[in-house]
Protein backbone atom coordinates (compact mmCIF):
# COMPACT_ATOMS: atom_id res chain seq x y z
CA UNK A 1 0.00 0.00 0.00
CA UNK A 2 2.88 2.25 0.79
CA UNK A 3 4.83 1.73 -2.37
CA UNK A 4 1.33 2.07 -4.13
CA UNK A 5 0.85 5.94 -2.30
CA UNK A 6 3.65 6.73 -3.91
CA UNK A 7 3.65 5.80 -7.41
CA UNK A 8 0.51 7.95 -7.26
CA UNK A 9 2.23 10.61 -5.82
CA UNK A 10 5.32 10.10 -8.27
CA UNK A 11 2.04 10.41 -11.29
CA UNK A 12 0.43 13.03 -10.27
CA UNK A 13 3.84 15.17 -9.75
CA UNK A 14 3.84 14.00 -13.24
CA UNK A 15 1.04 15.38 -14.55
CA UNK A 16 0.93 18.52 -12.85
CA UNK A 17 4.69 19.11 -13.35
CA UNK A 18 3.61 18.36 -17.45
CA UNK A 19 0.61 20.26 -17.47
CA UNK A 20 2.44 23.83 -15.89
CA UNK A 21 0.65 23.50 -12.84
CA UNK A 22 4.45 24.13 -10.94
CA UNK A 23 5.14 26.63 -13.92
CA UNK A 24 1.95 28.72 -12.80
CA UNK A 25 3.32 28.48 -9.16
CA UNK A 26 6.41 30.06 -9.81
CA UNK A 27 5.29 32.79 -12.00
CA UNK A 28 2.68 33.71 -9.33
CA UNK A 29 5.24 33.62 -6.67
CA UNK A 30 7.56 36.01 -8.97
CA UNK A 31 4.68 38.07 -9.30
CA UNK A 32 3.68 38.58 -5.81
CA UNK A 33 7.83 39.23 -5.26
CA UNK A 34 7.10 41.93 -7.34
CA UNK A 35 4.02 43.88 -6.20
CA UNK A 36 5.66 43.85 -2.74
CA UNK A 37 8.51 45.49 -4.17
CA UNK A 38 6.34 48.04 -5.55
CA UNK A 39 4.40 48.96 -2.12
CA UNK A 40 7.79 49.04 -0.81
CA UNK A 41 8.69 51.63 -2.52
CA UNK A 42 5.28 53.73 -2.96
CA UNK A 43 5.24 53.48 1.38
CA UNK A 44 8.62 54.72 0.90
CA UNK A 45 7.73 57.41 -1.27
CA UNK A 46 4.94 58.04 1.35
CA UNK A 47 7.03 58.14 4.51
CA UNK A 48 8.83 61.09 2.79
CA UNK A 49 6.16 63.35 1.71
CA UNK A 50 5.16 64.91 4.92
CA UNK A 51 8.89 66.30 5.66
CA UNK A 52 8.69 67.58 1.88
CA UNK A 53 5.99 69.79 2.91
CA UNK A 54 7.21 70.65 6.62
CA UNK A 55 10.17 72.34 4.88
CA UNK A 56 8.07 74.12 2.06
CA UNK A 57 6.06 75.26 4.38
CA UNK A 58 8.93 77.03 5.66
CA UNK A 59 8.98 78.80 2.53
CA UNK A 60 7.10 82.67 2.73
CA UNK A 61 4.42 82.45 0.21
CA UNK A 62 4.64 79.02 -1.23
CA UNK A 63 1.79 78.97 -3.74
CA UNK A 64 -0.65 76.69 -1.03
CA UNK A 65 -3.17 74.85 -4.00
CA UNK A 66 0.36 73.44 -5.22
CA UNK A 67 1.37 71.46 -1.71
CA UNK A 68 -2.59 71.16 -0.79
CA UNK A 69 -2.96 69.13 -3.86
CA UNK A 70 0.25 66.82 -2.49
CA UNK A 71 -0.82 66.58 0.77
CA UNK A 72 -4.63 65.92 -0.62
CA UNK A 73 -2.90 62.86 -3.10
CA UNK A 74 -0.85 62.09 -0.57
CA UNK A 75 -4.12 61.30 2.00
CA UNK A 76 -5.96 59.30 -1.07
CA UNK A 77 -2.94 57.07 -1.73
CA UNK A 78 -2.93 56.01 1.64
CA UNK A 79 -6.39 55.45 2.17
CA UNK A 80 -6.20 52.88 -0.02
CA UNK A 81 -5.28 49.62 1.63
CA UNK A 82 -2.33 48.37 -0.70
CA UNK A 83 -2.50 44.68 0.27
CA UNK A 84 -1.53 41.38 -2.00
CA UNK A 85 -4.79 40.97 -2.97
CA UNK A 86 -5.14 44.50 -4.97
CA UNK A 87 -3.09 42.17 -8.27
CA UNK A 88 -6.30 39.83 -8.59
CA UNK A 89 -9.26 42.44 -8.08
CA UNK A 90 -8.81 44.98 -11.41
CA UNK A 91 -11.31 47.81 -10.22
CA UNK A 92 -9.04 48.20 -6.86
CA UNK A 93 -5.74 47.78 -8.80
CA UNK A 94 -7.11 50.95 -10.90
CA UNK A 95 -7.98 53.05 -8.35
CA UNK A 96 -5.12 52.08 -6.14
CA UNK A 97 -2.58 52.85 -9.41
CA UNK A 98 -4.86 56.08 -10.25
CA UNK A 99 -4.31 57.36 -6.61
CA UNK A 100 -0.40 56.85 -6.81
CA UNK A 101 -0.67 58.84 -10.58
CA UNK A 102 -2.26 61.61 -8.69
CA UNK A 103 0.62 61.58 -6.06
CA UNK A 104 3.28 61.23 -8.76
CA UNK A 105 1.69 64.29 -10.51
CA UNK A 106 1.23 66.28 -7.18
CA UNK A 107 5.47 66.10 -6.87
CA UNK A 108 6.33 66.76 -9.79
CA UNK A 109 4.28 70.14 -9.83
CA UNK A 110 5.75 70.83 -6.91
CA UNK A 111 9.57 70.47 -8.09
CA UNK A 112 8.98 72.53 -11.15
CA UNK A 113 7.12 75.57 -8.47
CA UNK A 114 10.17 74.94 -6.33
CA UNK A 115 12.62 76.51 -8.66
CA UNK A 116 10.80 79.97 -8.23
CA UNK A 117 11.78 79.78 -4.88
CA UNK A 118 15.78 80.87 -4.23
CA UNK A 119 15.74 80.36 -0.56
CA UNK A 120 14.16 76.72 -0.98
CA UNK A 121 16.92 75.87 -3.90
CA UNK A 122 19.25 76.91 -1.83
CA UNK A 123 18.05 75.25 1.39
CA UNK A 124 20.31 72.34 2.02
CA UNK A 125 17.81 70.22 4.29
CA UNK A 126 15.23 70.58 1.35
CA UNK A 127 17.64 69.63 -1.09
CA UNK A 128 18.35 66.49 0.63
CA UNK A 129 14.82 65.78 0.70
CA UNK A 130 14.29 66.00 -2.65
CA UNK A 131 17.59 63.86 -3.59
CA UNK A 132 16.00 61.16 -1.86
CA UNK A 133 12.54 61.58 -3.73
CA UNK A 134 14.03 61.72 -6.75
CA UNK A 135 16.13 58.27 -6.27
CA UNK A 136 12.52 56.85 -4.67
CA UNK A 137 11.00 57.63 -7.86
CA UNK A 138 13.79 55.86 -9.91
CA UNK A 139 13.05 52.71 -7.71
CA UNK A 140 9.57 52.60 -8.11
CA UNK A 141 10.04 52.77 -11.49
CA UNK A 142 12.07 49.84 -11.29
CA UNK A 143 9.60 47.77 -9.48
CA UNK A 144 6.88 48.68 -12.02
CA UNK A 145 9.27 48.04 -14.64
CA UNK A 146 10.11 44.25 -12.67
CA UNK A 147 6.07 43.98 -12.06
CA UNK A 148 5.50 44.58 -15.40
CA UNK A 149 7.16 42.03 -16.79
CA UNK A 150 6.30 39.24 -14.04
CA UNK A 151 2.60 40.09 -14.35
CA UNK A 152 2.92 39.70 -18.54
CA UNK A 153 4.99 36.44 -18.14
CA UNK A 154 2.58 35.34 -15.95
CA UNK A 155 -1.00 36.08 -17.99
CA UNK A 156 1.18 33.98 -21.16
CA UNK A 157 1.16 31.44 -18.99
CA UNK A 158 -2.45 31.26 -17.62
CA UNK A 159 -3.67 32.06 -21.29
CA UNK A 160 -2.03 29.61 -23.55
CA UNK A 161 -3.00 26.06 -24.05
CA UNK A 162 -2.20 23.70 -22.40
CA UNK A 163 -1.59 25.41 -19.22
CA UNK A 164 -4.61 27.72 -19.66
CA UNK A 165 -6.73 24.11 -18.68
CA UNK A 166 -4.28 23.91 -15.51
CA UNK A 167 -4.97 27.59 -14.64
CA UNK A 168 -9.06 27.51 -15.02
CA UNK A 169 -9.24 24.12 -12.76
CA UNK A 170 -6.84 25.65 -10.07
CA UNK A 171 -8.72 29.47 -10.32
CA UNK A 172 -5.41 31.27 -11.84
CA UNK A 173 -6.60 34.33 -13.41
CA UNK A 174 -5.01 37.16 -15.26
CA UNK A 175 -4.25 39.75 -12.99
CA UNK A 176 -4.06 43.62 -14.00
CA UNK A 177 -0.95 45.61 -14.99
CA UNK A 178 0.31 49.16 -15.16
CA UNK A 179 -0.71 50.53 -18.56
CA UNK A 180 1.91 51.58 -20.96
CA UNK A 181 0.87 55.27 -21.09
CA UNK A 182 0.77 55.24 -17.52
CA UNK A 183 4.07 53.79 -17.35
CA UNK A 184 5.20 56.20 -20.01
CA UNK A 185 3.52 59.22 -17.75
CA UNK A 186 5.37 57.88 -14.57
CA UNK A 187 8.79 57.72 -15.89
CA UNK A 188 8.72 61.12 -17.56
CA UNK A 189 10.81 63.49 -15.35
CA UNK A 190 9.16 66.70 -14.58
CA UNK A 191 9.30 69.55 -17.04
CA UNK A 192 11.44 72.16 -15.61
CA UNK A 193 11.79 75.88 -16.87
CA UNK A 194 14.65 77.53 -15.36
CA UNK A 195 14.28 80.64 -17.40
CA UNK A 196 10.90 81.36 -15.55
CA UNK A 197 11.04 84.24 -13.66
CA UNK A 198 9.35 84.19 -10.23
CA UNK A 199 5.43 85.11 -9.94
CA UNK A 200 4.52 88.03 -7.72
CA UNK A 201 3.87 87.51 -4.26
CA UNK A 202 0.01 88.93 -4.79
CA UNK A 203 0.14 86.37 -7.65
CA UNK A 204 0.82 83.43 -5.10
Amino acid sequence: MSALRVLVALVLAGVLSGCGYNTIQQKDEAVKSAWAEVLSQYQRRADLIPNIVNSVKGETDFEQTTLQNVIEARARATSIQATPELINDPEAFAKFTQAQGQVTSALSRLLVTVENYPNLKANQGFQDLRTQLEGTENRITVARNRYIKTVQEYNTTVRQFPTNLTAMIFGHKVKPNFAVADEAAVSAPPKVDFNKAPAPATAR
